[in-house]
């Protein structure tokens, strides 16, 4: 099964909580991050491994340029 690493954000993009784990899927992922949702984190980001597969809010994703080199947990 893939690594993923959910990482909970504050609106100033500072980290409140990370989880590491292994799922069957990406649906798998998305829904685990969600069910543990941390309290007071306003950000989701849902990493496979270096992939950045899942943002919410939704305009977090667009707004990461695929230029810029982003690394899970940073």
């Amino acid at each position: 099964m893939p690594a993923y690493e959910i990482n909970y954000r504050h609106d100033d993009g500072s980290l409140t909580a990370k989880i590491e784990t292994h799922c069957a899927s990406d649906k798998e992922a998305k829904i685990l991050a969600h069910a543990m949702r941390v309290d007071g984190a306003r950000q989701i980001e849902v990493w496979r491994e270096d992939v950045l597969i899942y943002a919410r809010p939704e305009t977090r994703a667009r707004m990461i340029s695929p230029a810029v080199e982003i690394r899970p947990g940073l």
